[in-house]
């Protein structure tokens, strides 16, 4: 059954709907890698029995000829997203023993569809981390290793570095992630993979555990562009119970996926050449541009002058609104609670138990720019500064139809390597977080490897909701770059 967990959704779904795998098969398979690879530490919750009861009741309704666009389809999912019945931590002390009575809506979604989900992925703690090392489950363990010394432990990535180990060490066939400044992108360069944050809104967010409401975007992870265009086309869509959902039909985003590129301008950001990029990645990155190029489309020099100021602006945005969604877990109303000789001293001790260290770290930083005095030095600037990197793009996409960048400055850097040094680990998100504040979608594929056998990722940067655009180049650039390398042992 080695063989079945090499199928794309894509093929899958085809096969399934043939009737010529099952469900229960398929499932089983994984669950099998799940059990070999679980040094990776990638799950924090499995959820096996439910796996095949869902497996069985699908291949019932495929018997029937019926079933979702992603029948008996095993997935994961990132253990951000409230899961009935399921335990959600969000990789956190605090929510350590949480099980909602509900589910979120995108997780309800994908159920809906048919997907079958093995269990809850691990994460950056709150999602706040770059490398998935601070997580209070410990480190996820990215499948990759440097072809010099595969001794090294690498990172996967983050914040959704279990969901991306999981896709490419072949544990699931998909996963969902969340992206706030590129969770979703860095870890799917860092781990061969394909990954997209999709406009702002497009996604609900409702049930999804929140660290920086205006920034926080739900997406697709898997081994494929057109995975995640089937993916994103069942997780998309207006919901109600969210203020920020968009009131907007979802196009059919895999009917995008083999369109002619002939004529597109693509923008080439002379800002995403700062010092220190390496080398191996400004190669990647001319290559892909070569790619485009010769399939017809016409590469666009433009200038993105406030990208400079992207990463401050984030590290005071996000911090802020973190401070404010965690202010919550006191120990009275959510999460866990240590007792104290007063109320203050209740909270003191909760939070220091319950938070971890880049945690807190983030609480302080964001406490510190909205109190009084520093709210209009700092975080309203910050938000005029983010208005202008939003009209940066909005020029840029007046002569262009779609950005190229790199997604991350390198591959992926050994576990602990950075830990001493928050700002080092932040810079990591150096190329995502402009596209984040902005708000618009942005995809990762694989563009090749480095000289020491890891992946490196290429980032296509959309107009707001023009997902289709996006998956349209991604498909082109798929193709040449023709990328199948696996890890070592996968």
């Amino acid at each position: 059954m080695s063989e079945l967990v090499n199928l794309t959704i894509a093929d899958a779904a085809r096969r399934l709907a043939a009737r010529e795998i099952s469900s229960v098969d398929l499932v089983s398979a994984h669950l099998e890698r799940m059990d070999r690879f679980r040094p990776l530490n990638a799950f924090i919750t499995e959820t096996p029995d439910r796996a095949m009861d869902g497996a069985k009741a699908a291949d019932v309704r495929l018997a029937k000829n019926g079933g979702g666009v992603l029948e008996g389809i095993p997935l994961g999912i990132k253990d951000l997203y409230c899961t009935e019945g399921v335990r959600t931590t969000a990789a956190s002390k605090i929510l350590g023993d949480f099980t909602p009575a509900y589910e979120s809506t995108v997780s309800q979604k994908l159920k809906d569809a048919g997907a079958v989900s093995l269990g809850k992925l691990s994460l950056d703690e709150f999602a706040m981390g770059s490398s998935n090392t601070t997580s209070a489950f410990g480190p996820v363990i990215s499948p990759w290793t440097r072809a010099s010394d595969p001794s090294v432990k690498l990172v996967p990535g983050g914040s959704s570095g279990g969901s991306a180990a999981a896709v490419a060490a072949r544990l699931v066939m998909g996963a969902t992630g969340t992206d706030t400044g590129g969770s979703i992108r860095q870890p799917a360069a860092y781990c061969g993979i394909v990954g997209i944050k999709p406009t702002y809104g497009r996604c609900s967010r409702w049930g999804i555990i929140a660290f920086a409401s205006s920034l926080d975007q739900a997406g697709p992870m898997a081994r494929t562009v057109e995975d995640c265009a089937l993916m994103l086309g069942v997780m998309a869509g207006h919901d109600p119970k969210d203020s920020t959902s968009a009131p907007m039909a979802v196009p059919d985003f895999r009917a995008a996926l083999g369109q002619s590129v002939k004529g597109l301008k693509v923008g080439v950001p002379r800002e995403y050449r700062p010092e220190g990029l390496s080398d191996e990645v400004a190669r990647v990155w001319d290559q892909g541009i070569a790619w485009l190029k010769d399939a017809g489309a016409e590469p666009v020099e433009i200038g993105l002058p406030c990208t400079r100021h992207a990463l401050a602006t984030y590290y005071i945005i996000a911090p802020a609104e973190c401070s404010s969604n965690l202010a919550r877990y006191d120990g009275v109303r959510f999460g866990a609670r240590v007792e104290g000789s007063t109320l203050d001293d209740l909270y003191r001790k909760t939070r220091a138990a319950g938070f971890g260290r880049e945690v807190r770290r983030r609480i302080l930083i964001g406490t510190y720019v909205l109190s009084a005095g520093y709210y209009d030095a700092y975080y309203a600037k910050a938000q005029k500064v983010r208005r202008l990197i939003a009209q940066d793009f909005a020029e840029a996409f007046k002569k262009v139809d779609v950005i190229l960048t790199p997604t991350a400055p390198t591959a992926a850097f050994a576990i602990g390597a950075n830990t001493e040094d928050p700002v080092t680990m932040w810079l990591n998100d150096v190329f995502t977080i402009p596209t984040s504040l902005a708000g618009l979608p942005g995809l990762s594929l694989p563009g090749g490897l480095s000289s020491d056998g890891l992946p490196l990722g290429l980032q296509l940067i959309g107009r707001p909701f023009d997902e289709e655009t996006v998956f349209k180049v991604a498909g082109v650039m798929e193709k040449a770059a023709n990328f199948t390398a696996k890890p070592q042992g996968v």
